[in-house]
C-alpha cells in the first residue's frame, strides 16, 4: 500500500509540480531572453490547461486493469520528454511558438492522464486495503514538485539558464519516473468493483449522514460547477505569479522565493484541509478554503513584501486542499466511483484553466497592470464559495429529510 502511494506522491510531483507549474518559476527568465510577452505566456498557458482538459475527458473513459496501467506509463514517459524538450532553443518567441504551443499541450495531455489515473488508482488501493486514512498524504507530491522546482530554479537557473533549467528537470523527472512506473498498476476489475464504494477519507460528512447520492444530484452539479469558478480563478496567480511579482521593485526579490513557498504550503495543504473536514465537513472545508484562496489573490495588489508571502502560503495552501477535498466530496457523492469523479472534475476544472489565462494576459498586455486579471480571480473564486454554501444547504436539507435527528455541521 505504502509503495503504491509514494509512487503516486512522485507522479503528481511531476506530472504537477514540474510538467505544469515550473513554467511560473521559468516564465520571467524565457520572456527576457526570447521576448515572450505576457499574451503569449497566458496562450501558452492557455493551450497547456486545453491539453490538460481534454486529457482528462480521455482519461475518464480508460477502462480498468492492465489498459489503465499501460496508459499511465505512456501518459509519464511522454509527459517527461515534453518538459525536457522545453529546453531546445528554437529561437525567440515568434519563431519557439508553434514548438512550445505543441510541447505545452502533449505536457497538459498527459499530466491529466498521471493525475487522473494515478489518483484513482491510488484512492483504489488505499481503499482495498482500509487504508482510506492516507489519501491526503497523496497530494503532497504537488507541493512537493511545485517547491523543488522552485528551489532548483532560485538556485541554478541563473547558472543554466531557462534553457539549462528545462533540460535539467526532465532529466531528474525522468530518473524518479521510474518508481511510479514501476509501482502504480491497476488492480483486476473484479478487485477493484467489490471496493468500488469505498468512500474517501474526510468525506464522511459530505452529505448528512454517508454522503451517498445519485451521481446528477444538485449538491454534486454545484460542486462542478463550483469547481470550474476555481479553475478559472486560482490558475490566473498560479501562471502569473512569479511575473508579477517581478514587475513590482519592492517585491521582485521576491519571485522564485515566493513560488518555493507556495509549494511548501501545498505540501501538506491535503493533510490540514482533511483534518479540518473532519471536524466541519467537506462542504464547509471547501468554502473556507476558496474565502482563503481569495485574500491570497488579491494581496499582491498591496505592493508589501510581506503581504505576497503570506499571498504565496495561502495559495499554495488553499488550491490543492480544494483539489483533494473536492474530490473526496464529489467521490462521495457520486457513491465511490473514483476515477469517473476525478476525471469529470478535472475535465471542468480544466475548462476553467482554459478560460483564465487567457483573458488575463490579454488584460494585463493592454493595461500594464495585473490589478484587474487579480480582481477578475478573485471574484470567481467567491462565486464558486457561493455555489458550494447553496450545494451546502441542499445537501444538509436532504440530511434532515431522511433523518430528522440528522443536524449536520453543513446545513
Amino acid at each position: 500500500m505504502f509503495r503504491v502511494l509514494i509512487g503516486g506522491v512522485i507522479s503528481l510531483a511531476i506530472a504537477m509540480g514540474v510538467a505544469r507549474f515550473a513554467f511560473t518559476p521559468i516564465l520571467p527568465a524565457m520572456q527576457s531572453a526570447t521576448g515572450l510577452g505576457t499574451d503569449g505566456a497566458g496562450f501558452l498557458a492557455s493551450l497547456n490547461y486545453l491539453g490538460y482538459f481534454i486529457g482528462a475527458i480521455g482519461a475518464g473513459l480508460v477502462p480498468h486493469g492492465r489498459v489503465r496501467t499501460n496508459v499511465f506509463r505512456l501518459s509519464l514517459l511522454l509527459n517527461v520528454a515534453s518538459t525536457a524538450a522545453m529546453g531546445i532553443d528554437f529561437g525567440n518567441a515568434a519563431q519557439a511558438m508553434p514548438a512550445w504551443s505543441v510541447l505545452r499541450f502533449v505536457s497538459g495531455v498527459t499530466s491529466a492522464g498521471m493525475f487522473i489515473l494515478g489518483i484513482a488508482m491510488v484512492l483504489d488501493t488505499l481503499a482495498r486495503a482500509q487504508g482510506e486514512r492516507w489519501a491526503g498524504w497523496l497530494y503532497m507530491g504537488v507541493g512537493t514538485g511545485i517547491a523543488s522546482s522552485g528551489l532548483f530554479v532560485a538556485l541554478v537557473g541563473g547558472r543554466l539558464g531557462w534553457t539549462g533549467d528545462w533540460l535539467a528537470l526532465g532529466a531528474i523527472c525522468a530518473a524518479i519516473g521510474l518508481l511510479p512506473a514501476l509501482w502504480l498498476t491497476d488492480p483486476p476489475p473484479a478487485a477493484h468493483a467489490s471496493h468500488a464504494a469505498a468512500p474517501t477519507a474526510g468525506a464522511g460528512k459530505a452529505d448528512g449522514k454517508n454522503g451517498a447520492s445519485s451521481a446528477l444530484s444538485a449538491p454534486l452539479l454545484l460542486l462542478t460547477a463550483a469547481y470550474f469558478l476555481e479553475g478559472g480563478g486560482y490558475i490566473v496567480s498560479g501562471t502569473f505569479l512569479v511575473s508579477i511579482l517581478k514587475t513590482d521593485p519592492a517585491m521582485a526579490a521576491l519571485g522564485e522565493t515566493a513560488w518555493m513557498v507556495v509549494g511548501l504550503g501545498a505540501m501538506g495543504a491535503g493533510v490540514f484541509w482533511a483534518a479540518v473536514a473532519r471536524r466541519v465537513g467537506s462542504w464547509w472545508a471547501l468554502i473556507l478554503a476558496h474565502l482563503a484562496q481569495t485574500v491570497g489573490i488579491l494581496l499582491p495588489m498591496t505592493g508589501s513584501p510581506t503581504a505576497a508571502l503570506v499571498s504565496a502560503i495561502l495559495f499554495g495552501g488553499t488550491f490543492v486542499g480544494i483539489v483533494s477535498q473536492a474530490f473526496a466530496l464529489g467521490r462521495s457523492l457520486s457513491g465511490g466511483a473514483s476515477a469517473k469523479v476525478v476525471g469529470t472534475l478535472t475535465a471542468v476544472y480544466g475548462l476553467g484553466q482554459i478560460i483564465g489565462p487567457l483573458p488575463a494576459g490579454m488584460v494585463v498586455a493592454r493595461t500594464g497592470s495585473f490589478d484587474s486579471a487579480l480582481l477578475g480571480a478573485a471574484a470567481a473564486v467567491v462565486a464558486g464559495a457561493v455555489l458550494l454554501a447553496a450545494g451546502a444547504w441542499i445537501a444538509g436539507r436532504r440530511a434532515e429529510e431522511r433523518d430528522p435527528l440528522v443536524r449536520p455541521k453543513i446545513s
